[in-house]
Order: structure tokens, then C-alpha cells, then sequence
């Protein structure tokens, strides 16, 4: 990324500035502006999040803010109420005293002396989600909002749940969030009163896992904060933004499709990272593009964003499966409306054990394996030369070992890798070799007629693009608990024996697979770590002939040769540091042959560092463990474990996190401890606060 040093605007940085709230507590915030801003006001740019400007995101922050304020605008980082620097504990995400205390703050800065009055807010992954959130609120001051990595729907779209399935990473963010909420706030800022309110933090805050898991259908605990309840609440324009590696992306062509505002969507190859940072690679000029949508929506300039398309997406083109990549090759393309005018999808029916195509054009496909009563010219086959037959599959547990994250941080190699090694305990159609290159832009759906044995079942769903060779590269994937068929609000269990027609459909996509390459389907009953597996050990009946994959197919267009340039990725100088102590990464699958248990072991040690600028060394460490034995449901386990140091002269503090996840046929079961220590070389690492939690929660039909 290229350092940019001479900017538009002189800048001045105001380190801490407490703004208050309606009921008398404060929030800390750092603040970049011109220095000429009071003498000519500016629009004012809002990031609100709970992960500590002074020193978590400080390295983000140097490159991000001071950019945009360096093209004219005041850029203010706000930590949320009970994070960082601010008053009050913070007790769990989206809540209306999150969102009040927003309205406060962007009222606050719009009576600014050095504010125009007009406020944008923006944000990545809980900035991103507030963002829209507050949008919906729509606050007098805010016009308009760049929303990166969240969603619109708390419930279908989040690191906890997916199609009604419990994510590991519901395990992963409590954890973040655990870690997060036990650190002081820093004495250079609130003084004298530090340990105060960390006690108070360390006493209120809870364990917010026990929360999320006691939600496990879309109830009114999710509803309040998902701005899909009501799309006509935003009033204000949003930029959303988000990557083929990330988990939140189906919710950019929501927004495109039900916003009634002027939106726009971006999606690249990246994972949860801002675009100037994005990897896998290629970043782009993001903060170009930023500034851009301000100046468009905050000063009135008209940057050219209204000729430009509604979406623009990276298409990926074919590569050998990696659990990383530094790039994912591809190009651009361009939607102007969502979903495109005249758009159709491609069925591909299964067959015992191919995907072939549903009579009539286009043909895409070889068939050199159609049933014997098809058509002999190999063409698409009559609907009525399609064999119904039943296949049964119950999947081993260690089907998803090497599924990757939900949403990949790129901090470890956290992507999919060769999908052969998952297969053999799935059921796999494919089709024959493709005729020529097909592209796809959108969600690909499976209707599915199924049957299962048991009351609770799921199905995972992955499309694959296979090479010649045989290597399998997962393009996408979908996740369904079949009690779930009819929606997660009221769930059903499944009636053993009897048949249901379900969609499942797979996360969004822009994918290019070339022709001579073979799309493989691969069905399984079990996906963990990435979903816990069901109460029980279920068989899932599926039928041929009448079940089917529909592909949103996009024919190439010469406009898509078009399209502006995005630009090299650009910002100002990152922050100094200093390295202490060298960290690690691992991520290991290991099988113990003599107990058959399985473990994958996630290391993200970020070692020990200094940051220059105020002195603070930094020392962070998160393993995770997840496992299970031969496939034993009731096995399953998860383990995570953190350590944040904050050292600073005679200030020394450490926090040790630990969380448990296991469970039963009937109950998910909690065990969690909390410790902080305020280090001193003389009296050893006294123990200043000490919390444990075991908890029952019964599991609905999860």
C-alpha cells in the first residue's frame, strides 16, 4: 500500500475528547481535522466500536483517519459505552443503548464548531453493523453511510447462527468479545479512576455466549437490530462492502435489491478486511473510493457515483485449492440494477450420481454420462427421462475439518482447502466437462426433496469446481438445519420417514469455471467445526430426478471492460512499533489413532510489541481447539483461550480468558473463567479479580 504524506488539508490529531450522553456518562474519542476547520466548517465522519482506539485499532486508525481528514473532513473514532477510554460497561452488541448513545454522538458532532452539520457514518464488521443500524434510526445530521462486512439481518447472516445452524464462530466472537471487555481503560486518559471502572467492567459485562445460545430460533432478541424488519427505515445513502471470503456478503444483494435509497455495492476477493488491506489480494484504492462517496453525499460534488453501476463485483477465475491465497485472479464486472433486468438461472437435476441439465438451451455441458432412457444426441435431458431414486447418506464427523473459517481474517490460513478430502464422506454429484467457460454472479439454490431419521438434521451443501486433474476448489457453500425448512422463527421437528421439499441455498458468488472443468455438488450431513452437528446422528434421504441446483449464470458482457479503474490501494503512514516478542500462527488438523479423537487447533499468537507513540507494549495470544471423537455427536468440543497484556510503565495488567463449549443430546454445556492480574516484579502477578460461570441451556432444536 502506498504511503500518502502530502494530502489536500493541513491536520491536527486531538487525542482524547470525552463527549457526553444524554443520561451523563461519556464517550472517549480521537479526533483528525483540518486545522483550519473551525474557521471553515466541514462534514464530519463517525467510526463507533468497542475494540479501544488508543491502542487495539491505533495502527488501523493512522492509516484510515488521518486520510480523510486529510481531504477535508473531520474523522472521529468513538469507543462504544464500557469500551476503551468511555464510561459504563458494555453488555452485549446492537442494543438500543448503543444505538441512543449514537444519535447523541452525531448530534454532538454536528453542534461542532468545526462540522458543516452534515455527519457520515462508516465502518468494518460491528462499525459496519451499527452503521446500517443507526441509518435506520435516521438521526437529523447523518447523510449517508459505508457499511463493511455486516449485515442486515442479525439472525441469518452473523458470526452466530446460519441457516439455523450453531456456528463455531458464535464460540469464536464471545470469545473476541470476552477478551475485549476485561482490559482497563488506559490512566493517561481517564486518570486516577481506571481500576474503578475496570472493576465495574469486569463485574457487568457477563458472558455474553450464554446469551446468544439461549436465542437459537429468529426471535425478538434478534429482530430489533435487523434493519431487514424494515428496509424503509433508511432514509440516507449506503455504500456496502464486503468479500467472497468474508461471511456477511449475501447481505450486500439484499440491501441492493430492498433499500429504496441511493446504494451502491462492492464485493471483492477479500476476506473480513477493509479493500485497501483486503486479502486475498488484489486490494484496491478503497479510501479513494471513500472519499469519493463523501464528497458525493456530505459536500454536494458531483464524483461521477450516479453513472457508475449499482454493483461491482470481483468474478474469480478458476485456481487450485489453498488454505490461503496472497491473490485470487479474476476482473471486475458491473450490475447497474439488482437483481439484473431479465436474470435467469441454469437447473442442473441430480441423478444418482451426476448433475445433468433440465431440458432446453443453453447447453453447457458434455453429458456424457446421461441416463440410459435420455435422449442419445447427449443434449439436455427431458424432464421425463429423469430416473427418481432415493440415496442415503449419514457423514462422518470429520466432514469439515478443512472447511475454513465463516469468515476468513486472513491471520492464519483459514480458507477452504481441497475439497477431496471432504468428500468421501459426502454424497457428490457432478456434472460431465463443461463446453465452454460459465460464469455465475449471485446465490446459487438447491431445492431438495428429503427425508431423515431422526426429528433434528442438517444438510451442508458445497459447489465445487474441479480441474481436469481432480483437484477441488470450493467455490461456495450453504448450511441448513431441516427443522428450519419453513423459516427460523418456529422452527419444526422433522417427522422420521416422511418427505419435504426444502431450499437451501448457497452463500453469493462471482465465479468463473472454465470450459473442460466439471461443477461438483457435494452433500453431507455434518460440517464441523464449522456448524455444530445435530443432537443426534441423523441419516438424510435424498431424492433424485426431482431434486435440482439452480446456477445464477451471467453471460460476459464487453461494458464490464468499461469500468473505472478502482486504483492502487493507498492511505496514510502506519503507526510505528516496535517488536518484543515474536508471535505464531498455526492451524493443525491432527487425528489421535489410539483415543480417535480429532482435533483443529487454531493458534493466532500476534507476540508482544510497543507502540511507539504513547509507549504501550502490547502482548495478545487466542488458541482455539476444536474436536471430537469417531463420531460421536455428543463429543464435540470447544476450547478457546486468550491472554491481552497492557504494559506501560508502573501500569501492568494482564487478562487470561477461558471458554468451554460442549454438550449433550438435550443441552449445550458452558464452562468459563475469567482472570485479571495487575503484574508487579516484586509481589509475583496478584490476582486482582476472579469470575467462573457453568451453565445448562437447553438446545431448541439446534
Amino acid at each position: 500500500m502506498r504511503s500518502v504524506t502530502e494530502l489536500p488539508h493541513e491536520i491536527e490529531v486531538i487525542e482524547n475528547v470525552f463527549i457526553p450522553l444524554r443520561d451523563g456518562q461519556q464517550v472517549a474519542a480521537r479526533v483528525w481535522r483540518p486545522v483550519d476547520a473551525e474557521r471553515n466548517p466541514v462534514p464530519a465522519v463517525l467510526e463507533y466500536i468497542p475494540y479501544r482506539k488508543r491502542d487495539a485499532t491505533r495502527g488501523r486508525d493512522a492509516v484510515n483517519h488521518p486520510y480523510l481528514a486529510g481531504h477535508g473532513y473531520v474523522s472521529v473514532r468513538v469507543d462504544l459505552r464500557g469500551s476503551g477510554d468511555s464510561d459504563g460497561v458494555l453488555v452485549d452488541e446492537y442494543r438500543p443503548q448503543e444505538h441512543e448513545d449514537a444519535e447523541d454522538v452525531i448530534g454532538w458532532l454536528a453542534e461542532q464548531p468545526w462540522c458543516d452539520g452534515n455527519v457520515g457514518m462508516m465502518g468494518i464488521s460491528w462499525g459496519g453493523f451499527n452503521a446500517l443500524q443507526v441509518a435506520a434510526l435516521a438521526p437529523p445530521a447523518l447523510k449517508a453511510v459505508i457499511s463493511a462486512s455486516a449485515t442486515d439481518d442479525l439472525y441469518v447472516d452473523n458470526m452466530h447462527y446460519m441457516g439455523g445452524c450453531l456456528l463455531a464462530d458464535n464460540l469464536s466472537e464471545a470469545t473476541v468479545m470476552f477478551a475485549f471487555n476485561s482490559l482497563p481503560p488506559d490512566p493517561e486518559i481517564v486518570g486516577d479512576r481506571w481500576r474503578e471502572m475496570w472493576h465495574e467492567r469486569l463485574r457487568g459485562s457477563g458472558l455474553w455466549l450464554e446469551k446468544w445460545l439461549e436465542h437459537q430460533r429468529r426471535d425478538d432478541y434478534w429482530k430489533p437490530a435487523s434493519v431487514c424488519e424494515d428496509y424503509s427505515r433508511v432514509q440516507c445513502p449506503v455504500m456496502a462492502v464486503g468479500g467472497w471470503a468474508d461471511g456477511y456478503t449475501n447481505a450486500i444483494f439484499r440491501l441492493l435489491e430492498n433499500l429504496d435509497v441511493p446504494r451502491r455495492g462492492l464485493v471483492g476477493p477479500w476476506g473480513h478486511k477493509y479493500p485497501h488491506v483486503g486479502v486475498p489480494g488484489p486490494a484496491i484504492g478503497f479510501l479513494q473510493e471513500v472519499v469519493r462517496w463523501w464528497d458525493h453525499w456530505l459536500k454536494g460534488i458531483d464524483t461521477g457515483l450516479e453513472e457508475e453501476p449499482m454493483l461491482r463485483a470481483w468474478m474469480q477465475d478458476s485456481i487450485s485449492p489453498k488454505a490461503t491465497y496472497e491473490d485470487r485472479p479474476g476482473r471486475w464486472v458491473g450490475e447497474d440494477d439488482w437483481p439484473p433486468p431479465g436474470a435467469s438461472e441454469h437447473e442442473l437435476v441430480l441423478t444418482r450420481h451426476h448433475l445433468v441439465e433440465r431440458g432446453g438451451p443453453p447447453r453447457l455441458i458434455r453429458h456424457d454420462h446421461a441416463p440410459e432412457d435420455a435422449a442419445g444426441d447427449s443434449g439436455p435431458v427431458p424432464e421425463r427421462d429423469v430416473e427418481q431414486h432415493d440415496v442415503t447418506l449419514q457423514s462422518p464427523l470429520s466432514v469439515g475439518m478443512f472447511a475454513g473459517k465463516w469468515a476468513s481474517y486472513s491471520a492464519v490460513p483459514d480458507l477452504p482447502y481441497d475439497q477431496r478430502e471432504e468428500d468421501g464422506g459426502a454424497l457428490v454429484f457432478e456434472t460431465d466437462p463443461l463446453l465452454e467457460d460459465v460464469e455465475i454472479l449471485g446465490m446459487p439454490t438447491l431445492t431438495l426433496e428429503v427425508s431423515a431419521d431422526r426429528p433434528v438434521a442438517q444438510l451442508a451443501a458445497r459447489l465445487s469446481d474441479v480441474a481436469p486433474g481432480g483437484e477441488a476448489t470450493r467455490v461456495t457453500y450453504g448450511v441448513l438445519n431441516l427443522t428450519h425448512r419453513d423459516g427460523s422463527e418456529h422452527p419444526e421437528p422433522l417427522e422420521p420417514g416422511r418427505r419435504y421439499q426444502v431450499e437451501l441455498p448457497l452463500n453469493g458468488i462471482a465465479q468463473r469455471f472454465p470450459a473442460g472443468h466439471r461443477l461438483r455438488l457435494s452433500l453431507s450431513t455434518s460440517y464441523w467445526p464449522l456448524v455444530w452437528p445435530s443432537p443426534e446422528a441423523a441419516s438424510v434421504t435424498i431424492r433424485t430426478g426431482v431434486s435440482s441446483l439452480r446456477l445464477p449464470v451471467r453471460p460476459r458482457r464487453e461494458q464490464d471492460e468499461r469500468l473505472r479503474p478502482l486504483g492502487e490501494p493507498e492511505g496514510t503512514p502506519p503507526l510505528e512499533t516496535t517488536t518484543l516478542g515474536t508471535g505464531e500462527h498455526h492451524w493443525r488438523v491432527t487425528r489421535d489413532l489410539v483415543t480417535d479423537i480429532s482435533t483443529l487447533e487454531v493458534v493466532n499468537d500476534q507476540g508482544t510489541f510497543r507502540l511507539d507513540e504513547t509507549g504501550t507494549v502490547i502482548h495478545r495470544d487466542t488458541r482455539e481447539w476444536y474436536s471430537f471423537r469417531w463420531n460421536d455427536v455428543t463429543s464435540v468440543r470447544g476450547e478457546t483461550r486468550t491472554v491481552r497484556r497492557l504494559e506501560r510503565d508502573d501500569w501492568r495488567t494482564e487478562v487470561v480468558t477461558r471458554t468451554v463449549l460442549s454438550c449433550t443430546t438435550s443441552h449445550f454445556l458452558v464452562s468459563a473463567q475469567l482472570d485479571a492480574y495487575e503484574l508487579d516484579e516484586q509481589r509475583g502477578n496478584p490476582r486482582v479479580y476472579s469470575q467462573s460461570w457453568e451453565r445448562e441451556i437447553p438446545r431448541d432444536l439446534v
